[in-house]
């Protein structure tokens, strides 16, 4: 199975959100597209943090070369 990256799980979550707005869903439909779309925004802020490390971890070894 394909990793999604963090802007396909942006877009799977919109249409999620999508389903959920029709007033002709179940609720048994409804309860699983919402954990559904719990578990992709969790994997989506997973991605972030991730981004977010990386992103440290560039600005700090580019100070260490700017002070030597």
């Amino acid at each position: 199975m394909k990793t999604q990256s963090f802007e396909e799980k942006l877009e799977h979550s919109k249409m999620l959100l999508e389903k959920l707005m029709n007033p002709e869903i179940t609720l048994e439909e409804s309860v699983k597209l919402y954990e559904e779309g719990l578990k992709n925004i969790k994997e989506a802020q997973t991605l972030i943090e991730e981004a977010k490390t990386k992103i440290t971890v560039i600005e700090q070894a580019n100070q260490n070369v700017e002070i030597e």
